[in-house]
């Protein structure tokens, strides 16, 4: 340590100069696109895209039948209901996200005003964090943030915790030379803005401010747009784009084939006229339009935004405050976890795992001299304090090893406060990495003696030892070391000796004797979090790759991961390599050692995003966790970034889900509801794909045999806002199923129409067409007036629908839509539909639906062209069409009892 100065610091003047050539000490927010921006991107989704074009032809058509056919406004119905579908999943995606985005700016908000200690005009004064510039003298101690980038003038026993910058939680600072550590990240006479002061005080310079310190330059680098295209969006895309061509193909087979049936029926070329083929034209694309609009699923953008909005809610509830929407999904896809080890893993909060001092009766700390002589020197051969201000645990300030110490002796009942006041301290050697060891010499009142207090690494102290307490060997001692090194575990070394009250045996700020008495050691360890190895061994049987990335030594890191279960007994060296040996491999090396490495020690911060870019490379979905500044630049490579709820907020910046417990338990639970969740898209897509293949057949059909649509306008928007809006909220309100994380992610280049789905979608799409059209026949050609008339149809040359009738078409269409949903709930679980446990978003929209339907046939009357049915025919067509479910239910039932 130099000698202690006396500093003037800035005048006023001085401060204004520094301000004005080198800015405040802010670093600058991520600019933010305008809210008209952020919206209109939700308009760049091919669905969307596809929707827009379809709303802008049925405008088109709309206008024609409007003002030259002279129809009712009702026919505008129909492309006011498609923008309307536009606008919601649009609208909801856009206000979640910025529900979300102002919930993380109160979770991660910087406290620029936070108050610092600095010398200006000769006087120590304090000054908000935002008002330090350059050249500053600033003051720092135990428990400050450091506000910013600067050299240090003088320090003693200072200790910061880098952990934010460079990974390493303890690192020694000093201005004597001799000490510095030429393989330090930063220099050793330099501290860093973002960083804490773990131990000690000292006095440094500012050299850097807001943008331009190292925690600014990582946000900065983090503000570029290096984002991932994810899974769902690939996935989504090529659905659009098979949508887009099925209905162009539809549109093109209606064309050619109306152009054909014209031709055919022509009685000769004399009686063509271009005025009536014109109109023929016209009215062909009119109707190729049409199926066009009815091919395209309205519904599906808004049922993925809604399942990601309701995804997102209920994730917070579980730890998971969701950034950006299309993280929830991406969790699901996810192949590989890159996980950090302290905080996520671990309790980050050091602990004493086992003790054994010498000489105690059956090794408990007792009241004997040895037991006395146990509770003071680690009361007051110490730095560290303990806030016990909250009821429930009380926390260590300073140095985490220090005072995982005084947290075991609280532990025993022991009060250190008392021990400490009952003691004068005579003389300290701090701690240093040179000596490694602390001492400190006291006038103990409970001894009534004067004592030398020691610890340190055990091998440094136990040589300044001429005897051991309780007799222990030397042999008994290396073997204890040897166990507890293995297990990754700090090791403290405890020595004492009783003085003459005229001996002094520190000379030159070092121990100049060599008897003391050797009173035993101490294991201390950060200790895995209770739920960690569940839920690590459920990720790992759902398919996902859980690899560990930490700075710290190999030893620790391939025992925290034996610990959770990720490093088997006979694990070969393979599965574990170095952040330096990583960078040097290349091509087929690097993609084997990848497949197979399970721990990755002493991690460089590129290190990280090194491996996430070419897991990427490989075609896995990376999901990457990180609480430090250093951590940032993977957190944004990745697929998704996970930051912990007490990182650094450039850290939460850079990630797209925090997770506010910093568990690994968090984690898994994101990845079950991700699973979840695009089941629930494709339960949807199953459903309106399943309607849209009988209503395209039928529409296609039709334009071949001049029939009109059974449904009207107005009928028509109710079967949409069943198949889009209340399909679309009663399948995004499913519970995640626990089930999905017994299954291996899906690949990435699957299409999202799993080939279970394409063989649901044509058979019961092809059944409903064949079913309907036929209804459709007999209700046009045959007089039914009764459901008794169903059992004796006699065919008419009529060919027109009366209202009863189209009440009955319109009613047999909705409930077999309404049961078909409840076989689209049932898709991919294993269960019967009628399983409702956590569904009452579910029951209540069926509910809906079911009362809407007896409301509109009772009171629809001219708006809806229909005439109120009775109790009797109800009942009918509620079994009827029934059948639906109890095929389905038929079908999971005997397909269960196959598997089993």
């Amino acid at each position: 340590m130099k000698n202690k100065h006396s500093y003037s610091g800035l005048s006023d003047k001085e401060v204004l100069v520094s301000r004005e050539q080198h800015g405040c000490n802010i670093i600058t927010p991520r600019e933010k696109e305008a809210l008209w921006k952020r919206f209109l991107e939700k308009f760049g989704d091919p669905l969307i895209i596809i929707l827009l074009v379809a709303g802008t032809l049925s405008i088109g058509v709309s206008c024609y039948e409007y003002f030259m056919l002279d129809k009712g406004f009702s026919i505008f119905f129909e492309p006011m209901g498609i923008f309307i579908a536009i606008l919601l999943a649009t609208g909801l995606a856009f206000i979640f996200e910025i529900k979300a985005d102002k919930e993380f700016t109160l979770l991660n908000k910087i406290n620029d005003d936070e108050l610092v200690q600095v010398i200006r005009n000769g006087f120590l004064t304090v000054v908000p964090k935002r008002d330090v510039v350059v050249g500053d003298i600033v003051r720092i101690e135990t428990g400050n943030e450091i506000p910013a980038d600067g050299e240090l003038l003088e320090c003693m026993s200072l200790h910061v915790d880098e952990s934010s910058l460079t990974g390493e939680p303890i690192c020694f600072k000093s201005v004597v030379e001799h000490d510095f550590q030429k393989d330090a990240t930063f220099p050793t006479n330099h501290v860093m803005r973002g960083t804490k002061v773990m131990e000690g005080y000292g006095i440094f310079k500012v050299l850097h401010v807001g943008d331009q310190t190292e925690n600014g330059k990582v946000m900065e680098a983090v503000q570029i747009d290096d984002s991932v295209c994810t899974p769902l969006n690939e996935q989504l895309d090529r659905l659009g784009s098979l949508i887009e061509k099925a209905s162009y193909a539809f549109a093109v087979l209606i064309i050619a084939g109306r152009l054909f049936a014209y031709f055919h029926q022509l009685p000769s070329l004399d009686t063509f006229t271009w005025m009536d083929f014109s109109l023929y034209i016209l009215q062909t694309i009119m109707i190729a339009v049409t199926l066009i609009v009815v091919a395209v699923p309205e519904g599906l953008p808004m049922a993925v935004t809604l399942s990601l909005a309701y995804s997102m809610r209920r994730m917070l509830q579980t730890n998971n405050l969701v950034r950006r929407m299309h993280a929830c999904e991406t969790m699901g896809a996810t192949t590989v976890i890159c996980t950090d080890k302290t905080g996520t893993l671990t309790q980050n909060c050091m602990t004493v795992a086992q003790t054994d001092f010498y000489g105690l009766n059956d090794r408990k700390l007792d009241d004997s001299e040895i037991g006395l002589l146990i509770k003071e020197g680690l009361s007051v051969n110490s730095t560290a304090s303990l806030d016990q201000s909250a009821t429930a645990r009380s926390y260590a300030i300073g140095n985490p090893t220090e005072g995982a110490l005084l947290l075991w002796l609280a532990g025993a009942g022991v009060d250190y406060r008392q021990l400490r006041d009952q003691s004068e301290v005579l003389q300290q050697i701090p701690f240093s990495t040179e000596l490694k060891y602390m001492a400190t010499i006291v006038d103990s009142q409970l001894l009534g003696k004067k004592v030398l207090y020691v610890k340190g690494a055990p091998e440094i102290v136990y040589s300044l030892c001429s005897r051991t307490s309780g007799n222990a060997t030397q042999l008994e001692i290396d073997a204890q070391l040897s166990k507890y090194q293995a297990q990754a575990m700090r090791t403290l070394g405890f020595a004492y000796r009783i003085l003459e009250s005229d001996e002094s045996p520190i000379v030159d700020g070092k121990i100049a004797c060599n008897n003391l008495t050797f009173l035993g050691i101490v294991a201390i360890s950060d200790p895995i979090r209770i739920e960690v190895p569940h839920a690590v061994k459920e990720c790992v049987n759902a398919g996902i790759k859980v690899k560990i990335v930490t700075g710290d030594t190999s030893g620790t890191a391939k025992e925290i991961a034996r610990q959770i279960g990720l490093w088997e007994e006979n694990e070969p060296e393979t599965s574990h390599i170095t952040g330096a040996e990583l960078t040097t491999l290349s091509g087929a090396e690097l993609k084997r050692r990848l497949s197979e490495v399970k721990v990755i020690s002493r991690a460089r911060p590129m290190d990280k995003r090194y491996l996430v870019e070419n897991l990427q490379s490989l075609n896995e979905v990376v999901a990457v966790t990180g609480d430090g500044t250093n951590d940032a630049p993977a957190l944004k490579a990745a697929h998704v970034g996970l930051s912990m709820g007490d990182g650094t907020s450039v850290a939460k910046e850079a990630s797209d889900i925090t997770i506010i417990d910093n568990s690994f338990s968090s984690i898994a639970r994101a990845v079950m509801w991700g699973r979840s969740l695009f089941q629930n898209i494709q339960r949807f897509i199953l459903f309106q794909l399943t309607v849209n293949v009988a209503a395209c057949f039928i529409v296609l059909v039709g334009s071949f045999m001049g029939t009109e649509s059974p449904l009207t306008v107005t009928q028509m928007l109710w079967v949409n806002l069943i198949m889009d809006t209340f399909a679309a909220m009663a399948l995004a309100s499913l519970p995640p199923d626990e089930s999905v994380m017994k299954e291996s992610p899906r690949d990435r280049e699957s299409f999202i129409i799993s080939s279970d789905m394409k063989k649901n979608i044509i058979a019961v799409g092809g059944l409903f067409f064949l079913f309907l059209w036929g209804l459709l026949y007999v209700l046009q050609h045959a007089s039914i007036n009764q459901m008794s008339d169903f059992l004796d149809i006699k065919f008419e040359d009529e060919n027109h629908l009366s209202p009863y009738e189209l009440s009955v078409f319109f009613t047999i269409f909705v409930f077999l839509q309404l049961w078909n949903l409840f076989n689209a709930k049932a898709f991919k679980t294993g269960r019967s539909a009628f399983h409702f446990k956590g569904c009452q978003g579910f029951c209540l929209i069926v509910a809906l639906i079911f009362v809407g339907q007896i409301a509109i046939i009772s009171l629809g009357g001219s708006l809806f062209n229909i005439v109120p049915l009775s109790l009797l025919d109800w009942l009918v067509i509620i079994c009827a069409t029934s059948v639906v479910l109890v095929i389905g239910e038929m079908i999971r039932f005997f397909g269960k009892k196959e598997q089993v």
